[in-house]
């Protein structure tokens, strides 16, 4: 039988979603509470990795068992052995064709900066930091440029094992609640980095160091060093990846949507 899972975690204590030899990893922490309570040894696959310290709240994998489980013998049992900083949402049995990576249809992500001129204290962890004042309604309107089936090379890290940086961007805005500044980005996939060198170039637009004009020719130029820096990662968090609906998972935007 083949199971999606739905989970969240904070990613400040991890080295990343991917297993290490080195670090504890989110991965490692699911694989290990999954192979407690199924009696045999499990390997998850899930919807997109995430870097050392980006946090996720609509993580989906997917891992075959022989066992039977009722779903709230499963979630109560993985999450009794999961870290406080890892929980399973829900769990759904699914067909030998679903695939969390390879089947998802979008993921989303979201950037949150703290805007002001000191660094925060409370929720440091979760939030990026910028202290010049930013003007999110013209960081939107250059980032529309971003929309729709481009070449992300000029937003592709060094390191990043994807076959070549095509990506369809569907959803790209920029929000200002307070002194909170958010990142929005829903693409059928992503480039190592993406997210964040995306929000480092913008920010130097936002702050006015940069002009929308720059933005643009930085994209199509396709150079990455040509490019802003990389945002810092605690900033970053996995919000929802999309399925056919034939599989009628939860939808994680759904789920976290009064926050």
């Amino acid at each position: 039988m083949r199971y999606a899972l739905g989970i969240e975690y904070d990613g400040a204590g991890f080295c990343g979603w991917q297993r290490q030899s080195h670090s504890p990893s989110v991965q490692q922490s699911i694989e290990k509470a999954i192979t407690v309570v199924a009696n045999h040894p499990v390997t998850v696959i899930c919807a997109g990795r995430t870097d050392t310290g980006v946090h996720a709240r609509g993580q989906v994998v997917h891992f075959d068992s022989p066992s039977e489980r009722s779903e709230r013998q499963w979630v109560l049992g993985i999450n009794s052995n999961l870290p406080d900083a890892v929980r399973v949402l829900w769990i759904r049995g699914v067909d030998d064709n679903f695939h969390a990576r390879f089947g998802a249809i979008s993921r989303s992500y979201q950037y949150t900066i703290l805007n002001r001129r000191v660094r925060p204290a409370i929720g440091y962890s979760y939030l990026g930091w910028c202290r010049e004042a930013l003007d999110a309604e013209r960081m939107n309107e250059v980032a529309q440029v971003l929309k729709g089936r481009h070449d992300f090379s000029a937003f592709r890290s060094t390191g990043c094992s994807a076959q070549h940086a095509i990506r369809d961007v569907t959803v790209i805005s920029v929000s200002r609640q307070g002194e909170f500044v958010k990142i929005d980005i829903t693409a059928n996939a992503f480039l190592y980095h993406m997210v964040r060198n995306i929000v480092g170039s913008l920010t130097e637009v936002g702050t006015g160091e940069k002009s929308g004009q720059w933005f643009e020719k930085v994209f199509h130029g396709q150079d990455r060093k040509r490019a802003g820096v990389t945002a810092e990662p605690h900033g970053l968090c996995f919000m929802n990846v999309r399925y056919d609906p034939k599989y009628m998972l939860p939808d994680s935007s759904e789920i976290f949507a009064f926050l």
